[in-house]
């Protein structure tokens, strides 16, 4: 019998961290926030109303708002930089590179309206190579968080770790499903269901949509999934990995990302360092910009969706039982 999670109700992450966020102004005087004139989106307004002498609005000028967060890191302030996720790394590498990364400072890039789910926006704010771009660099760790519950536990948590983070989060309202007094912790990846089947490892948005392809399949067909929640894709929890798919003997990611630089990739480099003879299949944007459009309908159209992970479990399955 595997756990089933019940949708405790559609919220938006990005309101995760914007209560997390004020919360942490009220606890840490070193916590600062920084927003490129996108302050309700991601729900900051709250910080700024209630710290103004602690909140600086940079206006569209991402690659200044990086700067002065790394100069703020200097005088041990703890700088919050939040903007859409798409601005918050391709318009913006060059000064995140050498500005934050290089010099290791504690800065936290917060990064709201990720991947095809920012829906109606379109192919140019959403955001589907960011993971890639930001694991690449030394030293960055990089958090996807899967619900509104998850989120907010990261961002206490992220505030307490020393060194550079990109965390990544979403537009849209989505199950929450995750305990609401988690401790988050980061490079720690969660056995959400236990399987012997298969393993499912996914991330953000897309641990959902494959929690709920392994209640199906299981109704339905008898087949038991093991689901991992990676909400930190570097440093990745490797031995987890490792033991799920030594149990399983096969393995599916699930991302809402370009399949090209990301969880999948990140996996495949373990299975094949390890020398390890394990089927992968990858549920992830095959290499391609998005569009405009309904998020649940973006999600299918690209073949990231619920029904798409089971299609492709079946698959490796078959491709498992003929090895």
């Amino acid at each position: 019998m595997i756990k089933i999670y019940e949708n405790k109700g559609f919220k938006e992450t990005r309101e995760g961290f914007g209560k997390a966020l004020t919360l942490l102004g009220r606890k840490n005087h070193q916590v600062v926030a920084l927003c490129a004139d996108l302050t309700s989106s991601l729900f900051m307004n709250r910080f700024s109303k209630e710290f103004p002498e602690r909140f600086f609005q940079i206006g569209i000028a991402e690659a200044n708002m990086i700067g002065i967060a790394a100069g703020l890191s200097i005088g041990k302030y703890i700088p919050f930089a939040g903007t859409f996720a798409n601005f918050a790394t391709s318009r913006v590498y060059d000064q995140i590179r050498q500005s934050i990364a290089y010099s290791y400072k504690n800065v936290k890039i917060c990064a709201s309206h990720s991947g095809l789910t920012l829906g109606e926006d379109g192919a140019t704010h959403q955001s589907l190579e960011d993971i890639g771009m930001m694991k690449m660099l030394p030293g960055m760790t990089v958090i996807n968080t899967c619900d509104y519950n998850q989120t907010y536990a990261a961002t206490l948590s992220i505030a307490n770790y020393l060194g550079p983070v990109y965390f990544r989060f979403g537009r849209p309202a989505v199950a929450n499903f995750t305990d609401e007094n988690q401790i988050f912790e980061i490079g720690k990846a969660l056995i959400l269901t236990e399987g012997k089947d298969i393993t499912i490892v996914s991330t953000g948005h897309l641990v959902w949509e494959s929690l709920e392809a392994s209640r199906i399949l299981y109704e339905k067909e008898g087949i038991t999934c093991e689901v991992i929640n990676v909400h930190t894709i570097k440093p990745l929890d490797e031995k987890l990995i490792l033991n799920s798919i030594d149990k399983t003997k096969c393995i599916v990611t699930a991302e809402e990302h370009n399949y090209f630089g990301g969880l999948g990739e990140s996996i495949a480099r373990v299975i094949t360092t390890k020398r390890l003879s394990i089927p992968q299949s990858l549920v992830a944007v095959n290499d391609t910009f998005g569009e405009s459009g309904k998020p649940m309908e973006l999600l299918k159209k690209y073949k990231i969706d619920r029904d798409s992970i089971m299609n492709h479990v079946k698959i490796l399955l078959e491709k498992k039982k003929n090895q």
